[in-house]
């Protein structure tokens, strides 16, 4: 592949991402969603923290392959969402502990 036909692809790969992500923005703006798709769309950001967290934890070596410091983050960040529930917060604390203790090991 030439450098002209990867730069083209890479282009238009882009600018369908960008179409794709913000048709949904453009389509909606000035309208009010749905209260069932309002409180639908509360549970997303717990979901996606969820999928990642079991990634991690599993991951595909399955769970002989996880180390202390993923350990570690996990926890902390369980019990800071258990005690605060804020999804901000658990990530905060979860990704710094994950930071700290890869650091140090």
């Amino acid at each position: 592949m030439s450098t002209s036909a990867a730069l083209a692809a890479l282009f238009c790969g882009a600018i369908g991402t960008y179409f794709a992500r913000s048709s949904l923005i453009l389509l909606l703006a000035g309208r009010s969603l749905p209260a069932s798709v309002e409180r639908a769309l509360q549970n997303v950001g717990p979901a996606v923290l969820a999928a990642l967290t079991i990634n991690l934890a599993v991951g595909s070596s399955g769970l002989g392959g996880v180390e202390f410091a993923e350990v570690a983050a996990l926890v902390v960040a369980g019990g800071v969402a258990a005690w605060w529930k804020n999804l901000t917060w658990t990530f905060v604390a979860g990704m710094a502990t994950l930071w700290i203790c890869s650091a140090i090991t």
